[in-house]
């Protein structure tokens, strides 16, 4: 891997991966160390997301630069290494790239069986949930924009439990076809072995270990599994029928 030493503002950090997989807790910590500023998911560019899935890399680049580079200056973090965190970003991953050529991405992914027993607790993407989330788009059961579009009528028909499988498959898919400049971490990794994700980790990103191992330490592994005690076999079946092959490929399941 080349080096990334450059001007902070080209070198940032993109946290990528489903809802409810750790993204969240992984930009947090990246975010909390030295040099380092956590932007959270960035509303602006989380609300242009669906319009610029839609654009060819090279027209959605210069877009997403221009939105990215407005936030960290109206933060006044020019002096810091910016994460992003917004999990969408992942169906632009090569516009990413093209807009920011030294940026780092960073894919976690966590079993998508235990991503639907949290989805399923928020209830994001539930028939009858009201209310638009922080970019103002839609809860409840609607199709979005990472839904093919041929499919849209069956995702709006199938049960709350298939529409979170659903999610997880194709956000899944979209980071794993991401650039080579993407280095994976395993929420379960994450969860058990915390100091040799955070050596692994800070190797990619080329920061300090101590303090990143720092940040990490604090995951743990309470939830691993869940899906065990919380999904019915019917619920279980309607997973992996949807995104078996995936959760196969990953090695959920043996």
């Amino acid at each position: 891997m080349r080096s990334i030493a450059g001007p902070l503002d080209e070198r940032l950090v993109f946290v990528i991966g489903c809802p409810r997989s750790g993204t969240t807790f992984l930009g947090n910590a990246i975010g909390s160390c030295p040099g380092f500023v956590d932007l959270g998911e960035v509303a602006p560019f989380k609300a242009a997301l669906p319009r610029l899935t839609g654009l060819a890399p090279s027209d959605a680049a210069p877009q997403i630069r221009r939105i990215l580079a407005t936030t960290r200056r109206l933060a006044l973090v020019g002096h810091l290494r910016a994460v992003e965190q917004t999990p969408e970003a992942a169906f632009v991953a090569p516009a990413l790239t093209e807009a920011f050529p030294e940026a780092r991405l960073v894919h976690i992914v966590r079993d998508g069986r235990d991503v639907v027993c949290s989805l399923l607790e928020r209830a994001w993407l539930s028939s009858g949930r009201r209310g638009v989330d922080d970019a103002g788009a839609a809860y409840g059961s609607g199709a979005r924009f990472w839904v093919e579009a041929e499919r849209h009528a069956e995702f709006e028909a199938a049960s709350d439990t298939r529409r979170a499988a659903w999610a997880w498959r194709r956000y899944v898919t979209a980071a794993l076809a991401a650039p080579a400049q993407v280095t994976q971490v395993r929420y379960e990794d994450l969860a058990t072995r915390p100091a040799d994700v955070a050596a692994e980790l800070a190797r990619a990103l080329e920061m300090p270990v101590p303090s990143l191992s720092s940040a990490l330490s604090a995951a743990h592994g309470d939830s691993l599994g869940r899906f065990r005690e919380e999904l019915t076999p019917e619920q279980l079946a309607e997973v992996e029928h949807e995104a078996g092959e995936v959760l196969a490929a990953l090695g959920y399941l043996q």
